[in-house]
Protein backbone atom coordinates (compact mmCIF):
# COMPACT_ATOMS: atom_id res chain seq x y z
CA UNK A 1 0.00 0.00 0.00
CA UNK A 2 1.57 3.56 -1.06
CA UNK A 3 1.43 6.67 1.23
CA UNK A 4 -1.22 8.46 -0.70
CA UNK A 5 -3.71 5.29 -0.25
CA UNK A 6 -2.71 4.87 3.39
CA UNK A 7 -3.51 7.95 3.94
CA UNK A 8 -7.15 8.32 2.67
CA UNK A 9 -7.96 5.43 4.57
CA UNK A 10 -6.62 6.81 8.24
CA UNK A 11 -9.88 8.68 9.00
CA UNK A 12 -12.35 5.81 8.76
CA UNK A 13 -9.59 3.58 10.13
CA UNK A 14 -9.63 5.72 13.70
CA UNK A 15 -13.60 5.47 13.45
CA UNK A 16 -13.78 1.73 12.47
CA UNK A 17 -15.41 2.01 9.19
CA UNK A 18 -12.64 0.02 7.38
CA UNK A 19 -13.58 -3.60 6.46
CA UNK A 20 -11.25 -6.85 7.77
CA UNK A 21 -9.10 -6.73 4.16
CA UNK A 22 -8.55 -3.11 4.42
CA UNK A 23 -7.80 -2.81 8.08
CA UNK A 24 -4.97 -5.60 7.29
CA UNK A 25 -3.55 -3.89 5.08
CA UNK A 26 -3.20 -0.47 6.62
CA UNK A 27 -2.28 -1.87 10.04
CA UNK A 28 0.85 -3.71 7.94
CA UNK A 29 1.55 0.11 5.90
CA UNK A 30 1.68 1.76 9.50
CA UNK A 31 3.79 -0.52 10.82
CA UNK A 32 6.77 0.18 8.39
CA UNK A 33 5.64 3.74 7.58
CA UNK A 34 6.13 6.44 10.46
CA UNK A 35 4.95 8.98 8.90
CA UNK A 36 1.71 7.68 8.36
CA UNK A 37 1.94 6.06 11.71
CA UNK A 38 2.33 9.66 13.07
CA UNK A 39 -1.07 11.41 11.16
CA UNK A 40 -2.69 7.95 12.46
CA UNK A 41 -1.86 9.02 16.06
CA UNK A 42 -2.41 12.62 15.46
CA UNK A 43 -6.21 11.22 14.03
CA UNK A 44 -6.41 9.34 16.99
CA UNK A 45 -5.68 12.35 19.41
CA UNK A 46 -7.77 14.49 17.99
CA UNK A 47 -10.89 12.47 18.23
CA UNK A 48 -10.12 11.74 21.92
CA UNK A 49 -9.72 15.38 22.33
CA UNK A 50 -13.37 15.89 20.21
CA UNK A 51 -15.40 13.18 22.02
CA UNK A 52 -13.94 14.44 25.48
CA UNK A 53 -14.43 17.93 24.99
CA UNK A 54 -17.26 18.39 22.61
CA UNK A 55 -20.28 20.55 24.31
CA UNK A 56 -23.90 18.05 24.35
CA UNK A 57 -26.75 19.24 25.65
CA UNK A 58 -29.81 17.15 26.90
CA UNK A 59 -33.33 18.39 25.30
CA UNK A 60 -35.56 19.66 28.12
CA UNK A 61 -38.33 16.25 29.46
CA UNK A 62 -40.99 19.35 28.78
CA UNK A 63 -39.73 20.27 24.97
CA UNK A 64 -42.22 17.77 23.35
CA UNK A 65 -45.02 18.60 24.93
CA UNK A 66 -44.72 22.54 24.22
CA UNK A 67 -44.16 21.72 20.48
CA UNK A 68 -47.19 19.84 20.71
CA UNK A 69 -49.25 22.86 22.56
CA UNK A 70 -47.39 24.80 19.94
CA UNK A 71 -48.63 23.04 16.67
CA UNK A 72 -52.24 23.33 16.97
CA UNK A 73 -52.36 26.81 17.43
CA UNK A 74 -49.77 27.01 14.21
CA UNK A 75 -51.78 25.24 11.85
CA UNK A 76 -55.27 26.90 12.80
CA UNK A 77 -53.33 30.19 12.07
CA UNK A 78 -52.50 29.09 9.03
CA UNK A 79 -56.24 28.72 7.88
CA UNK A 80 -55.73 25.26 6.79
CA UNK A 81 -58.80 22.72 7.82
CA UNK A 82 -55.96 20.79 10.13
CA UNK A 83 -58.52 20.32 13.20
CA UNK A 84 -59.11 16.44 12.31
CA UNK A 85 -55.85 16.03 11.25
CA UNK A 86 -54.08 17.21 14.91
CA UNK A 87 -57.00 15.06 16.61
CA UNK A 88 -56.11 11.87 18.68
CA UNK A 89 -53.17 9.78 17.27
CA UNK A 90 -52.19 12.60 14.52
CA UNK A 91 -51.16 14.94 17.53
CA UNK A 92 -48.32 12.19 18.59
CA UNK A 93 -47.33 11.78 15.10
CA UNK A 94 -47.06 15.74 14.36
CA UNK A 95 -45.73 16.08 17.70
CA UNK A 96 -42.99 13.71 17.32
CA UNK A 97 -42.13 14.66 13.37
CA UNK A 98 -42.05 18.07 14.46
CA UNK A 99 -39.70 16.78 17.67
CA UNK A 100 -37.01 15.34 15.49
CA UNK A 101 -36.81 18.08 13.02
CA UNK A 102 -35.97 20.81 16.27
CA UNK A 103 -33.97 18.21 17.59
CA UNK A 104 -31.88 17.87 13.99
CA UNK A 105 -31.43 22.04 14.14
CA UNK A 106 -30.16 21.77 17.42
CA UNK A 107 -27.61 18.72 16.37
CA UNK A 108 -26.60 21.01 13.73
CA UNK A 109 -26.03 23.46 15.71
CA UNK A 110 -23.77 21.81 18.16
CA UNK A 111 -21.45 20.32 15.57
CA UNK A 112 -17.72 22.20 16.40
CA UNK A 113 -17.18 24.70 13.78
CA UNK A 114 -13.91 23.89 10.88
CA UNK A 115 -11.70 26.32 13.33
CA UNK A 116 -12.63 24.51 16.43
CA UNK A 117 -11.42 21.03 14.89
CA UNK A 118 -8.40 22.71 13.25
CA UNK A 119 -7.53 24.37 16.58
CA UNK A 120 -8.18 20.37 18.34
CA UNK A 121 -5.76 19.87 15.85
CA UNK A 122 -3.55 21.83 16.62
CA UNK A 123 -2.99 20.77 20.25
CA UNK A 124 -3.00 17.31 19.42
CA UNK A 125 0.23 17.97 16.75
CA UNK A 126 1.86 20.16 19.85
CA UNK A 127 1.06 17.87 22.42
CA UNK A 128 2.25 14.54 19.85
CA UNK A 129 5.44 16.77 19.36
CA UNK A 130 6.30 17.04 23.01
CA UNK A 131 4.80 13.55 23.76
CA UNK A 132 7.29 12.02 21.26
CA UNK A 133 10.78 13.98 22.02
CA UNK A 134 10.49 15.00 18.24
CA UNK A 135 9.77 18.48 18.38
CA UNK A 136 12.10 19.42 15.23
CA UNK A 137 13.65 17.86 12.36
CA UNK A 138 16.34 20.43 11.63
CA UNK A 139 17.93 21.97 14.63
CA UNK A 140 18.94 25.52 13.90
CA UNK A 141 18.26 29.22 15.34
CA UNK A 142 19.42 29.89 12.12
CA UNK A 143 16.68 31.23 10.05
CA UNK A 144 18.66 30.91 6.90
CA UNK A 145 19.32 27.17 7.55
CA UNK A 146 15.80 26.53 8.83
CA UNK A 147 13.74 28.18 5.92
CA UNK A 148 15.62 26.58 2.67
CA UNK A 149 15.49 23.31 5.31
CA UNK A 150 11.82 23.03 3.70
CA UNK A 151 12.38 23.37 0.22
CA UNK A 152 11.53 20.18 -1.85
CA UNK A 153 9.27 19.07 1.04
CA UNK A 154 6.64 21.05 0.37
CA UNK A 155 4.65 22.87 -2.29
CA UNK A 156 5.28 26.84 -0.95
CA UNK A 157 7.84 28.84 0.92
CA UNK A 158 7.12 29.07 4.27
CA UNK A 159 8.32 32.74 5.97
CA UNK A 160 10.69 31.76 9.13
CA UNK A 161 12.12 34.40 11.33
CA UNK A 162 14.86 33.92 14.38
CA UNK A 163 13.47 36.27 17.22
CA UNK A 164 15.92 35.50 19.69
CA UNK A 165 16.54 39.02 20.38
CA UNK A 166 12.93 39.81 21.07
CA UNK A 167 12.99 36.82 23.69
CA UNK A 168 11.87 34.20 21.73
CA UNK A 169 14.67 31.55 20.54
CA UNK A 170 14.31 29.40 17.48
CA UNK A 171 15.05 25.99 18.00
CA UNK A 172 14.99 25.09 14.69
CA UNK A 173 11.05 22.92 12.03
CA UNK A 174 9.84 20.05 11.28
CA UNK A 175 7.78 18.80 8.67
CA UNK A 176 4.27 17.63 10.18
CA UNK A 177 0.47 17.34 8.99
CA UNK A 178 -2.00 19.92 9.50
CA UNK A 179 -5.18 20.33 8.13
CA UNK A 180 -5.04 17.89 5.48
CA UNK A 181 -2.09 18.54 4.03
CA UNK A 182 1.93 18.37 4.70
CA UNK A 183 3.17 21.83 6.64
CA UNK A 184 5.76 23.71 8.08
CA UNK A 185 6.18 23.39 12.10
CA UNK A 186 8.18 26.15 13.25
CA UNK A 187 9.31 25.77 17.05
CA UNK A 188 9.86 28.37 19.32
CA UNK A 189 11.06 28.36 22.79
CA UNK A 190 10.27 31.33 25.56
CA UNK A 191 11.25 30.69 28.82
CA UNK A 192 10.19 26.92 30.04
CA UNK A 193 7.47 27.32 27.09
CA UNK A 194 7.79 25.51 23.58
CA UNK A 195 5.90 27.24 20.87
CA UNK A 196 4.90 25.40 17.60
CA UNK A 197 3.69 27.59 15.10
CA UNK A 198 2.18 25.75 12.05
CA UNK A 199 2.56 28.19 8.57
CA UNK A 200 -0.37 27.05 6.35
CA UNK A 201 -1.32 28.33 3.12
CA UNK A 202 -5.08 30.04 2.65
CA UNK A 203 -7.18 28.41 0.88
CA UNK A 204 -8.97 30.98 -1.95
CA UNK A 205 -12.52 32.58 -0.26
CA UNK A 206 -11.74 31.29 3.07
CA UNK A 207 -12.65 33.99 5.52
CA UNK A 208 -10.36 32.60 8.92
CA UNK A 209 -11.33 34.82 11.34
CA UNK A 210 -8.34 35.49 13.43
CA UNK A 211 -8.42 35.63 17.36
CA UNK A 212 -7.34 33.25 20.29
CA UNK A 213 -8.88 30.00 21.57
CA UNK A 214 -8.43 28.15 24.70
CA UNK A 215 -8.70 24.10 24.38
CA UNK A 216 -7.46 21.58 27.15
CA UNK A 217 -4.99 24.49 29.05
CA UNK A 218 -3.31 25.30 26.25
CA UNK A 219 -3.28 28.81 24.30
CA UNK A 220 -3.67 29.31 20.77
CA UNK A 221 -3.18 32.73 18.64
CA UNK A 222 -4.42 32.21 15.03
CA UNK A 223 -3.74 35.10 12.45
CA UNK A 224 -3.66 35.81 8.55
CA UNK A 225 -1.21 37.81 6.79
CA UNK A 226 0.19 37.29 2.80
CA UNK A 227 -1.52 34.53 1.89
CA UNK A 228 -0.86 32.53 4.88
CA UNK A 229 -2.17 31.38 7.77
CA UNK A 230 -0.58 30.97 11.47
CA UNK A 231 -1.69 29.03 14.21
CA UNK A 232 0.53 29.16 17.33
CA UNK A 233 0.18 26.98 20.33
CA UNK A 234 1.73 26.47 23.86
CA UNK A 235 0.85 26.52 27.30
CA UNK A 236 2.11 29.54 27.69
CA UNK A 237 -0.29 32.31 28.15
CA UNK A 238 -2.31 33.62 25.60
CA UNK A 239 -0.33 37.05 26.20
CA UNK A 240 3.03 35.41 24.96
CA UNK A 241 1.51 34.17 22.10
CA UNK A 242 -0.11 37.75 21.34
CA UNK A 243 3.39 39.33 21.51
CA UNK A 244 4.94 36.42 19.04
CA UNK A 245 2.16 37.21 16.57
CA UNK A 246 3.07 40.60 16.61
CA UNK A 247 6.90 40.04 16.47
CA UNK A 248 6.18 37.27 13.75
CA UNK A 249 3.87 40.15 11.45
CA UNK A 250 6.30 43.04 12.01
CA UNK A 251 9.28 40.94 10.49
CA UNK A 252 7.20 39.71 7.35
CA UNK A 253 5.84 43.03 6.86
CA UNK A 254 9.56 44.45 6.85
CA UNK A 255 10.61 41.82 4.47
Amino acid sequence: MECKHALALLTAHVDGELDAHDVHALDDHLRDCADCRGQHAALQSLRSAVSAHATRHRAPEDLADRITEALPAAATGSGRPLGRFWSGAGVGAAATAALAIVLGWGILSLQPSPDDLLADEVIANHVRSLQGGHTVDVTSSDQHTVKPWFNGKLDYAAPVHDLTAQGFALEGGRLDYFAHRPVAALVYRHRLHTINLFVVPSKPGRAAPAGTFHRQGFAIEHWTQDGMEFWAVSDADAATLGQLRTLFTAQNTAR
